[in-house]
């Protein structure tokens, strides 16, 4: 089976700014954090109180990843280059796809306290890199030219979290590949894999059950419209206007602007490395039953049930699933068992998801939601109240002046391995950003069929 697969996933590409005439400045450091949106809306500085995901090596199976970017510098172990046979820490050409996962899951930014440039979700963090060619997918020694040789090195090289922002163009798994995905879960290893940019159905490998599959939603919380879909969807995470860390100089510097459910599965990735460090003793399957109890939906998808196709449980709250109490459940979570099952939240026939402000509220899968009873219950009540006193009030005032004449009320009466960003070059074009969102400019990226 040839490698020409397509990176379903890349989470989108460099965002240029025209240049009219001379040179535009490069941006600087300190705006490259603020126009981290991501970072804001999971409220980060609590979440690091908690958890760095220090201790946690997350694989990245992708482009090599360049070790020496000042965000990055410390946190990138060697690796296996998959291509060349040497190791993946040295990013070369226009590769940035790499790197930018690497740089959403374990920057650590650069400058006085690390305040400039990108910052991971779990900065201390271990980036394990794991080159392949997203373009050709030629890998030295493999005439099999698949992802299960590079996973199960994931395996076998201490990584507790493997991000695979990437897609194959043969959507049925091989048998090698199941055997890896089954390898990788019985070594107690979560698995991450974006759903893809082209607005179809997800792929393998994130349509293979046992995998983590993300879809990418907006800064308000609503589904990407480029996020593939589909019934093994589980988690959402910020997908639009991501700024991460790049390989390559331009206008901007060493970094670029994307879309895509890519840098959402990196989120996703870097949240989990979060939660392992934390609770070192739960199983990858309880970690994924974690991030789905506290999800969130956005206030106008409140009581869809779930899981939906486009959402899953909805979008990830990091700093919910690191405080909560959510009781551990079956040690295989949301995944089948291996060698069969059902797939869903465990401990649980509703899954329950959380508000806009990550509170827990719970979904039901059939009928209306416990909140929606309640609310209606309440508004009953009131009326009734209301009818009782307006009548008591009008009987008083009749007793004390007598019907009005004509009666009561006067006369007359009662009256949803290419990078998920896209096919060659696999990185965006300049475009304007979805309106609404934060912060605004960044190209889409091609599809990721």
């Amino acid at each position: 089976m040839s490698f020409t697969r397509t990176l379903r996933a890349v989470g989108g590409a460099v965002v240029a700014g025209a240049l009219l005439f001379g040179t535009a400045p490069v941006a600087s450091a300190d705006q490259i954090r603020n126009e981290q949106w991501p970072l804001k809306k999971f409220d980060a500085e609590s979440i690091w109180k908690v958890s760095t995901g220090k201790g946690i090596t997350v694989a990245v199976i992708d482009d090599p990843v360049d070790g020496d970017h000042a965000d990055l510098k410390g946190n990138v172990l060697p690796g296996k280059n998959f291509v060349t046979g040497g190791t993946a820490d040295q990013s070369h050409g226009d590769n940035e796809h790499g790197t930018a996962m690497a740089s959403l899951i374990a920057a650590h930014g650069h400058g006085a306290g690390g305040a400039d440039g990108v910052k991971g979700l779990a900065p201390d963090a271990k980036i394990l890199p794991i080159g392949v060619d997203l373009t050709s997918g030629a890998m030295a020694g493999s005439e099999a030219a698949d992802y299960a040789a590079p996973l199960r090195y994931a395996v076998d090289h201490g990584a507790r979290v493997v991000n695979m922002s990437f897609g194959v163009g043969n959507d049925t798994v091989t048998p090698e590949e199941q055997a890896a995905i089954d390898y990788a879960r019985k070594h107690d290893v979560l698995l991450v894999a974006a759903t893809g940019n082209s607005g179809g159905l997800a792929s393998n490998p994130a349509s293979v059950p046992g995998v983590l599959a993300v879809g990418a939603v907006d800064s308000q919380g609503h589904i990407w419209q480029k996020s593939n879909y589909g019934p093994n969807l589980k988690l959402t995470a910020p997908g639009v206007n991501i700024r991460s860390a790049s390989p390559v100089e331009d206008i901007h510097g060493k970094y670029r602007l994307a879309d895509g459910t890519s840098d959402s599965t990196a989120y996703v990735s870097a949240a989990a490395a979060l939660l392992r460090a934390k609770f070192p003793d739960l199983t990858a399957g309880q970690i994924a039953n974690r991030l789905i109890k506290t999800a969130s939906l956005p206030a106008d998808q409140q009581g869809t049930s779930l899981p939906d196709q486009h959402y899953g449980y909805g979008s990830i709250n990091p700093l919910s699933a690191l405080t909560k109490d959510v009781p551990a459940g079956s040690k295989d979570g949301p995944f089948p068992a291996l060698g069969g099952g059902s797939s869903g939240p465990s401990s649980d026939p509703s899954s329950a998801a959380g508000d806009n402000n990550g509170n827990l509220t719970i979904q039901s899968h059939k009928g209306l939601s416990a909140p929606f009873i309640i609310l209606m219950l309440v508004v009953v009540v009131v009326l009734l109240v209301i009818v009782v006193v307006v009548v008591m009030v009008v009987r008083k005032k009749n007793r004390r002046n007598g019907p009005p004449p004509g009666g009561f009320g006067g006369p007359g009466g009662p009256g949803g391995f290419m990078p998920y960003q896209q096919q060659a070059p696999y990185q965006q074009q300049p475009g304007p950003g979805a309106p609404g969102s934060y912060p605004q400019g960044p190209p889409t990226q091609p599809p990721g069929q």
